[in-house]
């Protein structure tokens, strides 16, 4: 199964955690025609049909940042130290090609351990070489802050499956401009959200300013099938199975209820989430303003916060249509007083 040109285009766009804007391009460009499109002050990028100015009816919330990292200092030995952007392993950084945005546009790097004698790989153990012969030379290609992320471009697996960096949450922000296109935007407002990995605080900005009726955060989960996988924890979650429904406090039980009913009218395979929080942007959405009815849904993903994460295709269809099931099934004013 062919990668889809818009899922592949969002997942060559850069833009780690804080710099989401480096990916807008992509989404606008999805939605030129669609939708009416701004942006605001931390990074979120909202999409409604043009002409709609009151609260939507159904609100899609998919993060768009993705982790990564920065340059921290340049030493006059020409190499750059590093810290993260967002939680992940110094482990997986070591031995990676990134891309660093700098203002002059990408620049190619490596990610290079100070030691080999290391027992354990910090982010403190890591450097980046941009292949520069002093600190001036260095500093004239790149500063501090730039961010970077690795060089993994999508690659096409056997039985419909993809690996590639970025899949969380790229892979939601397709969907969700999917689930929007299909819709045709009606009483809807997407919002490709900022900052979900430094805790949701995107969606909570964007949650403030449309006050929607109900909202839908869509994103990936662990998948467990895989070495290590714990289906003990929060649910068994299998690549291929289709959406990860959640169901726990954040979630709304009449909003979690008619996703389970979607998915039966419309004979799509679910597993269920559980857990006392999400770890998506429904956390920081359903507590805004009043409160907003949430719901979530996953796409099963391996490798989770890696440059090789791995999903199937076929969930992201299944995703697309349960989410498109969902809306048609919400009726306007309905009430979700408990």
């Amino acid at each position: 199964m062919a990668i889809p040109p818009l899922l592949d285009a969002l997942l060559r766009a850069h833009g780690p955690v804080g710099h989401e804007h480096l990916a807008h391009d992509v989404v606008r460009s999805a939605l030129a025609g669609v939708a009416e499109v701004e942006t605001d002050a931390i990074g979120n990028l909202v999409a409604r049909r043009a002409g709609d100015t009151g609260a939507p009816r159904l609100a899609l919330f998919a993060h768009l940042d993705v982790v990564g990292l920065a340059v921290s200092h340049i030493g006059d030995d020409g190499l750059l130290s590093v810290h993260a952007l967002a939680p992940w392993h110094a482990a997986i950084a070591y031995g990676q090609r990134v891309e660093i945005w700098t203002a002059h546009g990408a620049r190619p790097g490596v990610v290079a351990l100070r030691s080999a004698d290391a027992e354990k790989i910090e982010w403190s153990s890591l450097y980046v070489d941009i292949g520069a012969r002093s600190g001036e030379e260095a500093r004239e290609l790149a500063a501090p802050g730039d961010p970077m992320i690795p060089i993994a471009p999508p690659l096409e697996l056997a039985a419909g499956r993809v690996s590639s960096r970025s899949l969380d949450n790229r892979a939601g922000v397709y969907v969700a401009l999917e689930v929007f296109r299909r819709l045709e935007g009606e009483g809807v407002a997407l919002i490709a959200a900022a900052h979900e990995e430094l805790g949701g605080h995107g969606s909570r900005v964007a949650a403030h300013a449309l006050r929607p009726e109900v909202a839908i955060a869509i994103d990936v989960t662990y998948a467990t099938d895989v070495p290590g996988g714990d289906a003990h924890e929060a649910g068994a979650h299998r690549l291929g199975g289709g959406v990860a429904i959640f169901r726990g406090p954040t979630v709304h039980p009449r909003v979690y209820e008619l996703l389970v009913e979607a998915a039966r009218d419309e004979g799509i395979s679910t597993t269920v989430e559980t857990g006392s929080k999400t770890a998506t942007d429904a956390d920081s959405v359903f507590a805004s303003g009043n409160g907003i009815p949430c719901g979530v849904v996953s796409i099963p993903l391996r490798n989770m916060h890696s440059p090789i994460e791995i999903v199937e295709l076929a969930d992201l269809e299944a995703c697309v249509r349960l989410v498109v099931a969902f809306a048609r099934l919400l009726e306007p004013g309905a009430s979700f007083a408990r």
